[in-house]
């Protein structure tokens, strides 16, 4: 391999002093500018880099936060990350990003990858399956803040960003009943997972409030993808005493119910009304159009960034007090109204 060029090689050609040239290579105004300007054209003809990661180990600073999200390709993460990432350049801090696709053991080696590459803070939304919080340890024991968004644990050293699922849920759960529904079906992720346990207890106390009994039987626990929607239409399509209504946790796995139906021949919402969550833009172009929960994403991003740093700049400090519940808002479209 060639020899990595350092301030030393262009200090000994130019016949100036190593502080020189990298006083020079700094910008700094002490050094005259035709002296700097030959400086940096010697460097840049010799290919020179600056040691980042070595001034970094001197500031004991990277200016980056780590960001684990379960995947890149939804539009909800994308929301969050465009939050961040506007809020972070403002403040001069990079984001390096990572997904876990929705895998425990893909997450923990995201996580070392992290703690490895000294972030100064962690941000992340844990992965379907994750179980246990001893792949964070070594950030808390390091005092390296970790804050978690949309999907979290709670844990007294870390902050939180969520919305309230359960009323978000309960919300839902209202509206098809009092557009007349009685069986409603429910088709939700990993209960281990706060999102949705939370939206289950609010389906939950809805039927409650209505003085309407927990049916075991309507309650679908999937992996919440275009595969599960079709599984769970196929469930619907074999019961006796069919729902009239469904209430999906995802929009990505509604749409695919909304299709599934539609392809055997239920009207919707005539027959049965479905309702989604997150507001995805794919439930405002399915016919009819998907009633659902917006969830703040891009809201989300920035304040789980902006806390980070206010953190790191000793503004406020990250523990669960730090917990922040966002508004969320029912949107009530076609697939409802009956």
């Amino acid at each position: 391999m060639e020899k990595e060029v350092t301030i030393y090689d262009i200090a000994k050609i130019l016949q100036l002093s190593p502080a020189t040239v990298s006083r020079a290579l700094n910008d700094h105004p002490a050094i005259n500018s035709k002296t700097k300007l030959s400086i940096v054209t010697k460097a840049a003809e010799l290919g020179y880099r600056s040691n980042t990661f070595a001034s970094n180990l001197r500031r004991k600073s990277t200016s980056t936060l780590g960001v684990i999200v379960p995947r890149l390709d939804s539009s909800f993460m994308s929301a969050v990350l465009a939050g961040m990432e506007a809020v972070a350049n403002q403040a001069g801090y990079n984001l390096l990003i990572s997904q876990s696709l929705e895998s425990q053991g893909k997450e923990k080696t995201n996580v070392k990858t992290m703690y490895n590459s000294r972030v100064d803070g962690l941000l992340v939304s844990v992965a379907y399956d994750t179980e246990g919080f001893e792949h964070f340890e070594n950030f808390v024991k390091k005092n390296i803040p970790v804050l978690f968004f949309d999907r979290i644990f709670d844990h007294p050293a870390c902050a939180s960003i969520v919305i309230d699922n359960v009323q978000a849920g309960f919300e839902i759960t209202s509206h098809l009943i009092e557009q007349g529904c009685r069986r409603i079906m429910h088709v939700t992720g990993n209960l281990k997972r706060n999102v949705y346990s939370g939206r289950y207890q609010g389906y939950q106390n809805a039927l409650a409030k209505y003085g309407i009994p927990l049916d075991e039987s309507l309650i679908m626990v999937t992996d919440l993808s275009q595969e599960a929607g079709e599984a769970a239409i196929e469930k619907l399509a074999e019961m006796d005493n069919k729902p009239d209504g469904i209430f999906i946790a995802n929009d990505i796995c509604a749409v695919s119910c909304v299709q599934a139906l539609k392809k055997r021949g239920f009207k919707i919402p005539v027959d049965i009304a479905v309702a989604g969550f997150n507001n995805d833009p794919v439930s405002k172009v399915i016919e009819p159009n998907l009633t659902t929960i917006f969830y703040p994403g891009r809201e989300m991003g920035e304040v789980a960034v902006r806390t980070m740093i206010n953190h790191l700049k000793g503004v406020q400090k990250i523990d669960t007090t730090n917990t922040v519940i966002l508004k969320s808002e029912l949107i009530v479209r076609e697939s409802t109204v009956k």
